[in-house]
């Protein structure tokens, strides 16, 4: 069963081919689809395209069809194309007439890009909310072992001095700057694109201003060609927002697995957090941070790929435009589950304590050293000569406490300002006013 069905039947491998995986990626969208609907249907009613008695029949039927796809009880029967069809043959079934004007005013088209940008929302904002988790987990550490000194490092050769506290407190920061872009990706995908049609809106007097109220969408896409050239783009914003968020889990994941390994020893797990090895009894391995950096760095790319089916279209729609569900719409499981298992693991790593007591870290003090001489007067060329010369001459040694003070070294966190950034950004979501909107669509 086709919405377009003419009289034919199209040949079967044609058939399946051009379906693909749409009726299974479809499953993600159901829920909010018929939120699309409800949202349609009213506004058909108020405009007079559909009756009081229609809307009547529609808006409780629709409900239960909403309440299955809570459930993950709704199927899309073996002969019907799509989600947007299965909605429709089972409103017709059950209402007559009223199921087969439902379709009035809009397309295929518009009604994709409308689910997919609520399905959006919806997983976005669960994403934002444990970011806010996760970001107050690693300011609670950060605070936590901010006095437990460790070693910095560039080129992956001792620095200077660093802590505990700095480096949770880093991730910490990074998440705040990665909430502004999931900030700008929300933006871009809280547009309405419903009542844009195939792309070229409708002769039908439809209020588009009036479902973008009820859907909780900021405004519409004005422009109906542009609302349909959002396809691909609207979902590469976002893909790059969770590309930028996997690539902080991703480095925190891979300094771990560095810090984890017997020549660091900086941090543990308890064991029951490792795995073991088929053949070396000894093996503690720090198999949840790989595999974190792996699924990481699989989402980092996924802007590329999204970007890649899109860039070489001209303006309208094309059939290509559907292979974007695939690796789109399940890549928010995998952002989730990454977001929801670093909340886990973090509370378990445990730092090393007097890391920095061990000689092999003296060299990580000359810059100590060589302040110490400029206070003093000398000139800093020549204080970093003398100091060069004794480290290369086995002479130096440093004992003294450290004292840094400036804003963002060890002794100045400021974990309040980075907090305070975290939360005016995150007051910008409103998710508040989405909320109540679907709510009241709802009631």
């Amino acid at each position: 069963m086709k919405l377009w069905d003419k009289g034919f039947d199209t040949e079967e491998f044609v058939n399946r081919f051009t379906v693909g995986k749409d009726r299974e990626m479809d499953l993600y969208l159901a829920q909010y689809d018929v939120l699309g609907c409800m949202a349609h249907a009213k506004m058909l009613n108020k405009t007079g395209l559909l009756s009081d008695e229609d809307i009547n029949a529609l808006i409780p039927e629709l409900k239960k069809i909403y309440a299955k796809a809570l459930e993950g009880k709704f199927v899309i029967e073996d002969d019907v194309e799509d989600v947007h069809s299965q909605i429709e043959f089972e409103l017709t079934n059950a209402c007559g007439d009223p199921g087969k004007k439902i379709h009035t005013a809009r397309s295929r088209n518009d009604q994709v890009v409308t689910a997919v940008r609520l399905f959006t929302r919806a997983k976005l904002q669960n994403i934002i909310e444990s970011v806010k988790t996760l970001f107050e987990t690693f300011v609670s550490l950060s605070e936590k072992y901010k006095e437990v000194l460790m070693p910095g490092y560039t080129h992956l050769q001792i620095a200077m001095p660093s802590s505990f506290g700095m480096w949770f407190g880093a991730f910490a920061e990074s998440l705040s700057d990665d909430l502004w872009t999931l900030f700008s990706a929300w933006k871009i995908n809280n547009r309405n694109p419903l009542g844009s049609a195939a792309g070229y809106g409708s002769s039908f007097p439809i209020d588009r201003q009036m479902t973008s109220d009820l859907l909780g969408f900021d405004s519409p896409d004005y422009n109906s060609v542009y609302a349909q050239m959002t396809r691909g783009k609207a979902e590469t914003a976002v893909a790059a927002a969770l590309a930028q968020l996997s690539q902080t889990l991703a480095k925190f994941a891979a300094d771990c697995c560095l810090f984890m390994s017997q020549n660091f020893k900086f941090i543990s797990l308890p064991k029951e957090y490792t795995t073991g090895s088929s053949i070396m009894p000894h093996k503690a391995n720090p198999d949840v941070f790989e595999l974190m950096r792996g699924y990481c760095n699989k989402i980092s790319v996924l802007p590329f790929e999204l970007n890649r089916i899109t860039g070489n279209l001209t303006t309208g729609y094309f059939r290509d435009l559907q292979l974007l569900k695939e690796s789109y719409l399940p890549v928010f499981e995998r952002m989730q589950m990454c977001l929801d298992f670093m909340t886990f693991i973090l509370p378990k790593i445990k730092p090393a304590e007097d890391i920095l007591k061990n000689e092999m870290y003296q060299p990580i003090f000359t810059v100590e050293a060589l302040n110490e001489y400029v206070v003093k007067g000398v000139p800093f060329r020549d204080a970093y000569k003398e100091v060069g010369h004794q480290v290369m001459e086995g002479k130096f040694h440093w004992d003294k406490p450290l004292n840094h003070t400036h804003i963002g070294s060890i002794g100045n966190l400021c974990n309040d300002k980075i907090q305070e950034n975290f939360n005016s950004i995150y007051a910008h979501f409103q998710f508040d006013k989405v909320e109540t909107a679907i709510e009241n669509l709802l009631k």
